[in-house]
């Protein structure tokens, strides 16, 4: 299945990770160095007191660093619970994300899209996951708002089932480009995670939760 992503948290995942990993590696060498030098201190001039203080400083603040780590993973765990709960309530309804890519499947692929300005010419390009046009209409400037196609192809074949990017091309009366806002719509059939991300299952293909701008009951009007 086609996942369509692309969020920051997985990021601060990693980093989070690495430094707890990173933690514990000092957290280990210091206790090693620590323990050989009262070892093999001199009985006749043992260890400074002052500088032996500093080191247990040293070795507090490395676990209370590595406390911390731990219990900023145990919350980020907790936040990703709640989403991952709140995301299952969204299956059997309609979503709107923020994003020119659309499923082709059991429905056809639906895109809504805005243009800024009176358009006086639109014309459509369906791309498929390579970048392949697929498909090229001309769409009536008096009725813009909203695109479903069923897969056929310009050739009249039908396209495989995937993920679809569609863009429009706008302008104006006197040839002027205008600019265009495309989202994608779909029915949310399952919800998964990662453990960092949710992901809404919609017509075959993945899409981030986090590219969620509607979500409404099966049937209602979301175009708008």
């Amino acid at each position: 299945m086609t996942t369509v992503s692309g969020t920051s948290s997985t990021a601060t995942t990693d980093t989070t990770a690495a430094s707890t990993s990173g933690l514990l590696t000092d957290y280990n060498l210091f206790l090693k160095l620590l323990t050989t030098q009262m070892t093999n201190q001199d009985p006749l001039d043992p260890m400074d007191t002052s500088e032996y203080t500093q080191q247990l400083v040293q070795y507090s603040q490395v676990e209370q660093s590595i406390q911390q780590t731990g219990s900023l993973k145990d919350i980020l765990s907790q936040l990703s619970s709640q989403q991952m709960s709140q995301a299952s309530s969204y299956i059997g309804r309609e979503a709107r994300f923020d994003s020119p890519v659309s499923g082709l499947g059991d429905a056809p692929a639906h895109w809504t899209y805005y243009v800024d300005g009176t358009p006086a010419a639109m014309t459509a390009t369906i791309k498929d996951s390579s970048g392949a046009v697929v498909n090229t209409v001309t769409l009536d400037p008096e009725t813009q708002g909203s695109y479903s196609w069923d897969g056929t192809k310009a050739d009249g074949s039908k396209a495989a089932d995937g993920a679809y990017t569609f863009s429009v091309t706008a302008t104006d009366s006197a040839g002027n480009a205008l600019d265009t806002t495309i989202n994608s719509v779909a029915i949310v059939n399952d919800v998964v995670t990662d453990g960092t991300n949710i992901m809404l299952g919609v017509n075959g293909i993945r899409m981030s939760a986090s590219g969620l701008v509607a979500i409404a009951a099966a049937g209602t009007n979301i175009d708008n």
